[in-house]
């Protein structure tokens, strides 16, 4: 009996050592963001890309109000309920005493400035394939913006999703660093994969999601549940969205659909951000839903 206490106490202290390795936090380099010149005027289109005011914005903003990054916006999961922190340049509340390396660790990593790991409501599986220099120039622009005293809301999480030691093995599982359409790209297709899968990160609601809350990178656009429980995210492969190269472009500029229909919901900021941008952009990413493998 003592040598099967003795064995079962061993592989205990293994186990929680291979559990304490696995989840040890993954920061980058050093030198990750060295010798990059901030260019704060490309950090705003960084910014519009990404749709950073789209969830850290306060939920009745409007206007120039939306540029104030005072947070508040909640959104349901199957989890427990994401609450969007200030991420203003406020030096208490917000990130105005955060470094480069500290934003880019949280986009890209998933690592908050104490070290602990951040729900990927915050979409690090995508922000993870930003450029540094766009990341460089985002923090430069962030800078600009007005701080706001709001402090940030505690998620609201029940056991055992607030042991945030376990969202190591939850990156281990699905953080890949691998673009999913891997195809031989045009160089416009391969503006809009960076557009689609990094910036704008349009696979975090458009694909299905295991019951760990990973992607399922198989079905990639494929359609999902709305997290809030009502309805559903469209599927967007060649396998559903008949629409042409240049009906979608006309949809991520005006929001209306080929069938005159407008667009509603999350998705009207998402084209609200899209139609600030370069024409060329919004091309690209047509040109890169066309190269999405077909899901039912």
């Amino acid at each position: 009996m003592r040598r099967i206490l003795g064995l079962l106490g061993a592989l205990a202290i293994l186990g929680f050592g291979a559990f304490w390795f696995l989840t040890l936090p993954d920061r980058l380099p050093d030198d990750a963001f060295a010798n990059l010149t901030p260019d704060a005027a490309h950090g705003q289109q960084v910014f519009t890309a990404a749709g950073c005011a789209s969830c850290h914005m306060a939920s009745d903003a409007t206007g120039d109000a939306e540029l104030v990054l005072s947070g508040g916006q909640k959104f349901p999961s199957a989890f427990g309920t994401f609450i969007a922190p200030n991420i203003s340049p406020d030096p208490d509340h917000g990130i105005g005493a955060w470094s480069v390396e500290d934003l880019g660790n949280a986009l890209q990593r998933g690592i908050g400035r104490e070290g602990e790991h951040l729900y990927p409501a915050l979409p690090y599986t995508a922000y993870q394939h930003m450029a540094p220099q766009d990341v460089v120039d985002l923090y430069a622009y962030l800078q600009t913006l007005p701080p706001d005293a709001t402090p940030s809301q505690p998620h609201d999480m029940s056991f055992p999703f607030t042991l945030r030691r376990g969202l190591g093995l939850w990156k281990v599982l699905f953080l890949d660093p691998d673009y999913v359409v891997t195809a031989d790209l045009t160089p416009e297709e391969t503006r809009g994969r960076y557009i689609a899968e990094a910036m704008a990160h349009c696979g975090e609601c458009h694909t299905p999601r295991n019951a760990l809350g990973g992607l399922d990178r198989s079905r990639w656009l494929a359609g999902a549940p709305n997290p809030s429980g009502q309805g559903t995210i469209p599927n967007i492969t060649p396998a559903k969205l008949s629409w042409s190269p240049d009906e979608v472009v006309e949809y991520l500029t005006t929001g209306f659909t080929p069938e005159f229909d407008s667009v509603g919901g999350h998705m009207a900021h998402v084209v609200e951000n899209m139609s600030k941008l370069p024409e060329s952009d919004r091309a690209a990413v047509a040109a890169y839903l066309q190269r999405v493998a077909p899901s039912q």
